[in-house]
């Protein structure tokens, strides 16, 4: 059970970083959706995945000795609650970019930043310019 759990964390941890690194937002959304599941794996698995006792301490006890832990349990729902809500607001973003740009590329989005002559946004940074930071320095 216990190799079962860490092979499941561990593919889940690498395709959702496969998709996080990919050049397609959309993937890259997606990617870091499937890192959020990782991380509530790795969660969920630090609060005893085998026992079947539930976590409430009977009368006269003081220690549970094979009961589940809780604590982690409470925290992968609220992690799983505000991991949707953020991967809905992102998908929205991301396709509302896609609409506006005509592109999920992300090297072909880099041509939405400002011009280095733009008196108003800050320019995209050129190697001559980190060349001229650095030597500065």
């Amino acid at each position: 059970m216990t190799w079962l759990l860490a092979a499941a964390v561990w593919i889940t941890l690498a395709v959702g970083l496969y998709l996080a690194l990919s050049r397609d937002v959309l993937r890259c959304v997606l990617g870091l959706a499937v890192l959020g599941a990782g991380a509530n794996l790795v969660l969920f698995a630090a609060g005893r995945i085998g026992s079947t006792q539930p976590p409430v301490v009977p009368l006269g006890e003081s220690v549970l000795a094979q009961a589940a832990n809780p604590l982690p349990q409470a925290l992968v729902l609220t992690a799983i609650v505000i991991g949707f809500a953020l991967v809905c607001f992102s998908l929205v973003l991301v396709l509302r970019l896609i609409e506006r740009a005509r592109t999920d590329d992300a090297l072909k989005l880099r041509e939405a930043e400002p011009e280095p002559t733009d008196p108003v946004k800050p320019p995209l940074p050129t190697p001559q310019a980190d060349a001229r930071a650095g030597g500065a320095a």
